[in-house]
């Protein structure tokens, strides 16, 4: 990622002592270690997300190319063995989608304590 050598580190560590001190230096370190860390995780789960949206719309473009396919042809000329992978295809897309089938619908309001009616 950065091209920064055992020299340049010594530099920086220098600069940064004589900057911030011996009591700020570490805590300063600390602060910028978490960053780095937060930004690298934030980063692994943006491109996780990615990846599993990819794997998605795969699973949807196999699953209608095979459809488009079936309804073109006579079904009692396809294998069983296709019909068997387009059941499968189906199946993982059902699993897949129906996580976010509840997000798009609303949430009934709970009702009001004895409380608030008052």
């Amino acid at each position: 990622m950065f091209d920064i050598g055992l020299w340049e580190l010594i530099v920086i560590a220098v600069l940064g002592l004589i900057v911030l001190g011996p009591e700020r230096l570490p805590v300063a370190v600390r602060t910028v270690s978490d960053w780095i860390r937060t930004a690298k995780r934030m980063a692994n789960n943006v491109k996780e997300e990615l990846a599993q949206e990819l794997e998605i719309e795969k699973l949807h473009s196999d699953l209608k190319k095979a459809e488009s396919y079936s309804k073109g042809l006579d079904t009692s000329v396809i294998p069983e063995e296709l019909h068997e992978s387009i059941k499968s295809l189906q199946e993982a897309a059902r699993d897949v989608t129906r996580p976010y089938e509840n997000s798009g619908k609303r949430v009934a309001e709970p009702e009001p304590t004895k409380e608030e009616k008052h």
